[in-house]
């Protein structure tokens, strides 16, 4: 199993999920759960929609297969007009994947070879945040800023380089203004590349909201420096919206919600609803260029890539993101969302609760007053031992996770309402109350 300490369940049945209905999922024994986690950042408009189903059997019965390898079929081509209309900008390019790793790679390669074609052979180094996830290919893997799951493959791919993250709950200068910290965090990726050489760094990948860490907003003013930095140095800026597109902050792209056009955009995941996988690397007019010139071509491609069936169901999405206002109800429920997480920060185990849209973190402590996180003893025996568990058997699927410190983190399909705020707070309460007390 993907991610998972197989040797859990030597001994142990796999817990099995059969149904999903709105913002529900079932298991094989017909209980219920709440969907905070939308699946895996996937399930926007959430479970069970007919509608979805239907365009894939009708789409598979047109036409279930043909590659995009020098040729074209209706499913993509418009798919990738409408995703162009939804990008700021001169974004108008789509290359096609069948996932956000691949979305990620896709776009360090792009960039690597627009360099080349553009007689600048030199630039082929990316920096990227330290605890930020971009993917498991060897190059989104390189890109990744966890140590622990880069090691068991290593060497990766060189020329990958950190700066520090958005994390204003820690950081190490300006925790009391948010703007000042937004200069200082930018200015860390400026210091990279001139450390580097702007002749050798290629692009920043930045998610607009981090993941990984538990939903690092960033601080105001941050990624309009960030865009003047690369800018000025002639650096691409990739805006990582495999998670943030697609509704999750209350915007087709996240991008938007924070003012700022990157280069490329990468995407997956919401695109679809997750009802058939695809992702894909949008591409500004600018930068896809060259590669239009004198016979070029972009030597890279994947077999599934705008796959007919998952660029219809991708239609519909879209369709259903237009007809129903889902993106609009995200940006009206946000803040409900968040306050009514922040009731849980009369619990003394919890320290801080970030994010934007329907996409949050809570980080788990030992101590308000002084942030003192858990050990690693701690996180096993609290966090997984305890919490994961319990918030399961409770009946909230979410995700607990210690990629830098402990968080739950919490993404509910779009759907969601008042209702499931308070069903996942009142979970909440009651299995940290207990964490606390085993501390």
């Amino acid at each position: 199993m993907h991610f998972t300490r197989m040797s859990s369940y030597r001994d142990n049945p796999v817990p099995t999920i059969v149904r999903g209905e709105g913002a529900y999922i079932y298991d094989d024994t017909g209980k219920r759960y709440l969907d905070g986690l939308s699946g895996l950042f996937v399930v926007n408009a959430g479970h069970g929609r007919a509608e979805l189903a239907e365009t894939a059997a009708k789409q598979a019965q047109q036409l279930a297969y043909f590659p995009i390898w020098s040729y074209a079929h209706p499913s993509a081509i418009d798919l990738a007009e409408r995703l162009a209309g939804y990008a700021p900008g001169d974004l108008n390019k789509v290359f096609f994947t069948t996932g956000g790793g691949e979305a990620v790679e896709t776009a360090w390669k792009l960039a690597k070879q627009y360099f080349k074609l553009v007689g600048k052979p030199g630039k082929h180094k990316v920096i990227s945040r330290a605890v930020a996830y971009h993917g498991t290919p060897q190059g989104a893997l390189s890109i990744t800023g966890l140590p622990a799951l880069k090691a068991p493959f290593e060497p990766l791919v060189p020329g990958a380089h950190k700066v520090p993250n958005t994390n204003i709950y820690r950081a190490p200068e300006h925790g009391d203004d948010p703007e000042a910290f937004g200069r200082w965090a930018a200015d860390r990726i400026e210091e990279a590349i001139l450390f580097e050489g702007p002749d050798t760094v290629a692009a920043v990948f930045l998610e607009p909201v981090q993941n990984a860490g538990g939903c690092f907003p960033p601080p105001p003013g941050y990624f309009q420096r960030v865009r003047e930095i690369c800018d000025r140095h002639d650096v691409l800026l990739v805006s990582d919206e495999v998670i943030c597109a697609f509704g999750r902050l209350g915007h087709m792209f996240g991008c938007d919600k924070f003012g700022y056009v990157p280069d490329m955009i990468t995407c997956a995941k919401g695109m679809t609803s997750g009802y058939s996988p695809i992702g894909a690397c949008i591409v500004s007019d600018r930068i896809a260029a060259p590669f239009y010139e004198d016979g070029n071509s972009f030597p890279h491609g994947y077999t599934f890539g705008g796959h007919p069936v998952s660029a219809a169901v991708a239609l519909t999405n879209l369709d259903i993101f237009e007809r129903e206002g889902l993106n609009a109800r995200v940006l009206e429920q946000e803040k409900s969302f968040y306050g009514t997480l922040q009731k849980l920060q009369d619990l003394p185990i919890v320290g801080d609760v970030r994010g934007d849209g329907y996409f949050y973190g809570i980080e788990l402590v030992k101590d308000k007053a002084t942030k003192e996180t858990f050990t690693d003893e701690e996180c096993e025996r609290i966090l997984y031992g305890h919490v994961s568990k319990e918030l399961y058997a409770n009946g909230l699927y979410c995700r607990a996770d210690d990629r830098g410190d402990p968080v739950v983190q919490l993404a509910p399909p779009l759907i969601s309402g008042q209702e499931q705020f308070d069903e996942a707070e009142q979970i909440l309460r009651s299995v940290l109350t207990e964490a606390w007390q085993k501390l």
